[in-house]
């Protein structure tokens, strides 16, 4: 039987750019044929920035943003394409995430917001779109929100031991792995995007390469302790928030103004790493794969260990998949559960009532 193959589109909350991969599938295995990342063109970056929180004339401005995004998603499927020496008549689908702007799971009436005119994106490129994947599980009382842990499930578990998938992005996710096949989950809160908009602030860099900024200053404990007393952090599972929580202004209120930049620098990068950590904290974890841009940043690798030792912290690429893609190909992957009608939420993880088939179709 010919392998299926799927596209896999992820921009998500650091706003670096779109991941793209495109991938093979012969149940039960997957292989990744070829991958891109496509930058945001400058305008269309500090566009979505503003749109992550709340402004004046959001719907007068979200319309020309969405098709920005297709326009720039169906470039990336193109070159894309044409690196694989592919055509898209042999694409099966295209799974794709789309931009999340708002994601309110808790409020009376809960609702989340991912931009992208799919319509376009089917047209501009002549391959099926699937999309839309957070709201099914949301009207089942869901969260809608973390979506990978199926898609971690089905490609890092082992029985037998109890593993964890760390993806470090603008918010970071966790997948608890279970030695009894069983699958938890949830946002455990910041990833990069308040190192990133601190260093910006700053150092007027996208984001701390290599840890840098974070390396010349010193923690400190009262700022982290008073970080951690928000209450995200003691609200039990399932849970899920983003950048219109975690942002620039909410770290700014809890700041005096005295703090030297470098050190509340190093002590976002602890903040992320504690959060993360306790949130993993169980007996017999063995192993925690990071994917994500979170795992370029040795500092919280280091944090990270230290935090979770005797437990190994690693890159995902030691289990067979490069750190910078396993999101994007967890959108093929729900693209093609999609099309075989397999259930892509966990409710343990996102709350929902039942296990549903996530998606919606667009056709060229």
């Amino acid at each position: 039987m010919q392998p299926k193959l799927y596209i896999g589109i992820m921009s998500g909350t650091s706003l670096d750019g779109i991941d793209l991969v495109l991938v093979s599938f012969n149940s039960p295995k997957l292989s990744l044929l070829c991958s891109k990342l496509v930058p945001f063109p400058a305008s269309l970056q500090g566009e979505l920035r503003l749109l992550a929180e709340p402004g004046n004339n959001e719907v007068e401005r979200i319309g020309p943003v969405e098709n920005q995004l297709a326009e720039c998603y169906a470039i990336g499927v193109q070159q894309l394409l044409k690196q694989a020496n592919y055509q898209p008549e042999q694409i099966s689908a295209i799974g794709c995430h789309g931009q999340t702007i708002r994601h309110r799971p808790s409020q009376p009436q809960p609702f989340t917001v991912q931009l992208g005119n799919m319509h376009l994106l089917a047209a501009l490129t002549g391959i099926r779109v699937i999309a839309d994947f957070r709201r099914k599980d949301m009207a089942y009382g869901g969260q809608g929100a973390p979506l990978v842990p199926a898609f971690h499930q089905a490609v890092f578990a082992k029985l037998g031991q109890n593993r964890a998938v760390v993806n470090i992005g603008g918010i970071a996710n966790i997948s608890l792995l279970n030695a009894d096949g069983t699958t938890t989950g949830y946002d455990t809160g910041p990833g990069n995007c308040l190192m990133d908009d601190w260093v910006s602030l700053h150092r007027q860099l996208p984001f701390d390469k290599d840890g840098a900024f974070s390396a010349e200053g010193k923690l400190l404990p009262d700022l982290l302790q008073h970080l951690l007393e928000d209450n995200y952090f003691q609200q039990s599972a399932p849970k899920s928030t983003g950048r219109e929580y975690f942002h620039l202004g909410w770290l700014q209120q809890r700041l005096s103004g005295q703090e030297a930049a470098a050190d509340v620098q190093r002590t976002l990068c602890r903040f992320t790493a504690t959060s993360i950590a306790k949130a993993l904290q169980r007996p017999n974890l063995t192993e925690v794969y990071i994917c994500g841009g979170g795992v370029y940043h040795p500092l919280l690798m280091a944090d990270l260990q230290q935090l979770l030792g005797p437990a190994t912290v690693q890159s995902s690429s030691v289990a067979g998949i490069e750190p910078d893609w396993v999101e994007a190909i967890a959108f093929a992957w729900l693209a093609q559960a999609f099309d075989r009608q397999l259930p892509g939420n966990v409710p343990a993880v996102t709350g929902a009532r039942k296990a549903c088939v996530l998606g919606v179709e667009y056709r060229p």
